[in-house]
């Protein structure tokens, strides 16, 4: 059986580009993706940003000041996922600005939303935020269930739906993927700072990518100091992990959305080297 087209053979009559940049970790992830954003913007001719902030704070959680910084930089909306209360200033801030997004599969009461429906001048865009169950903690309301619900309360004003998935498992990412395909533009994972190249669009016309990778220091593991994670794994015993120095990967995915219809027509991985120069 061939694989699904990467690219449509039609052209529509207007599309929306929507770029997505994975897990920011730490200061020097920050700083690198509030550099890449307008330059990323101009070279492919974006439209619409989202980025996934759960460990730009030190590697854990993020907080109103960084959330502002992002923003002003140039994402329209900020994403989370398992750290997301980890810093705990972000709690209350949480309830005063709707374009940062928790996982919505988070019991009712808990503060925040975990999606959003914003206009741009090519129509309105709608993002969603869910976390996976599979080897993730804490753990949450069935994201399945969730997704469902929402996509189908969001899809009554605009057939354009970016999700991000935080989930651990393949499996679960690939599952949310083909379960919502057809009725969201772009199920893009994130979590595991390893980029995939699954890249591809399903029979429905939703865009997918296991997981767009994060955009943290290159010499690292997952963003972290290589020394301390590797005596954690050699003894077993509790230690501090401090965000790794140096340049930086910025990575993510681009996707190109049919504004009628809300299929996607192509999608395209970022894999961007950053020495802050």
């Amino acid at each position: 059986m061939a694989l699904p087209l990467l690219n449509a053979t039609e052209s529509p009559a207007q599309t929306i580009r929507i770029l997505f940049l994975g897990d920011v970790f730490g200061e020097p992830g920050r700083k690198a993706v509030i550099d890449f954003i307008p330059k990323l913007k101009e070279r492919h001719d974006i439209d619409f940003v989202v980025v996934n902030g759960e460990n730009s704070a030190g590697g854990r959680g993020i907080t109103p000041r960084i959330c502002i910084a992002l923003l002003r930089a140039g994402a329209a909306v900020v994403t989370l996922g398992d750290h997301a209360w980890d810093q705990p200033e972000i709690i209350d801030y949480m309830a005063t600005e709707p374009r940062l997004l928790r996982p919505i599969n988070y019991p009712p009461g808990t503060p925040g939303q975990g999606s959003i429906v914003l206009e741009t001048d090519k129509g309105k865009v709608a993002v969603l935020n869910a976390q996976g169950r599979t080897f993730t903690q804490p753990p949450l309301e069935n994201p399945f269930l969730a997704a469902e619900a929402e996509v189908s309360r969001l899809r009554e004003e605009t057939p354009v739906i970016f999700m991000d998935f935080h989930a651990e498992a393949t499996s679960e990412k690939i599952a949310m993927g083909r379960f919502l395909d057809g009725t969201v533009s772009a199920v893009i994972g994130t979590h595991t700072h390893v980029q995939t190249a699954d890249e591809t669009i399903f029979p429905g016309g939703t865009a997918f990518l296991c997981d767009s990778g994060m955009c943290g220091p290159v010499e690292s593991i997952i963003g972290s100091r290589i020394e301390p994670v590797l005596a954690r794994f050699r003894t077993s015993l509790p230690g501090r992990f401090i965000v790794a120095p140096g340049p930086v990967l910025v990575c993510g995915a681009w996707v190109e959305i049919d504004t009628t219809t809300g299929k996607a027509v192509k999608i395209e991985r970022v894999r961007e080297l950053w020495t802050g120069e």
